[in-house]
């Protein structure tokens, strides 16, 4: 699996390479420095399996980058680590395409939690049937039946609200599909709460 991290922040970027390191040291992990750097890493060293994008690069601001690189990578998963406030860029981070926005703020430990929900594959392959689903998958959609709000199931499962988010991306992708009732529906009327 390769990950590409972009971010103009030489430390950030090595803290970040860093963390990825540390939940599974056979990654190999591209640092760049700007957005146009990436086409060349993919002749280089083949389509990232998740790319790590600071909002604020030398030759893109906002979330014009990860459009951008929806658009080249469709499925590859794009996590947004930014200085940017969550507040003003988090949605339009979703909205773009991004599977997750961390803010760099939410220090070590939270933005470790979203990337080993991101890197670690305990769910196996997406699309696999419903009886496939791993124990937290099963605990979410529990959770999601009831209405329970991201903030709750982070409170209940003591995990990071970003963790939550990358969760249940992974959970959709797995059920395809897009939101939390269609996810509440097809656990209702399979059987799986």
């Amino acid at each position: 699996m390769s990950i590409f991290v972009v971010d103009d922040h030489p430390l950030m970027r090595e803290a970040v390479v860093m963390l990825i390191r540390r939940l599974n040291s056979k990654l190999s992990v591209v640092e760049l420095d700007r957005l146009a750097a990436v086409g060349p890493a993919v002749l280089a060293h083949g389509i990232p399996e998740l790319i790590c994008l600071d909002l604020k690069l030398p030759d893109t601001h906002g979330v014009s980058g990860v459009r951008e690189l929806k658009l080249q990578f469709p499925n590859v998963p794009i996590i947004v680590l930014s200085a940017a406030s969550a507040q003003d860029y988090e949605d339009l981070a979703l909205e773009a395409g991004a599977q997750a926005f961390i803010s760099k703020s939410a220090g070590g430990v939270e933005i470790s939690g979203a990337l080993r929900a991101l890197l670690l594959d305990e769910e196996g392959e997406p699309g696999a049937p419903p009886e496939k689903l791993s124990k937290r998958q099963k605990q979410l959609l529990v959770m999601l039946d009831k209405g329970l709000s991201n903030r709750d199931i982070a409170d209940e499962l003591q995990i990071s609200e970003h963790t939550v988010k990358v969760h249940l991306w992974r959970l959709f992708r797995r059920l395809n599909v897009k939101s939390r009732s269609q996810a509440s529906h097809l656990a209702r009327t399979q059987g799986l709460v």
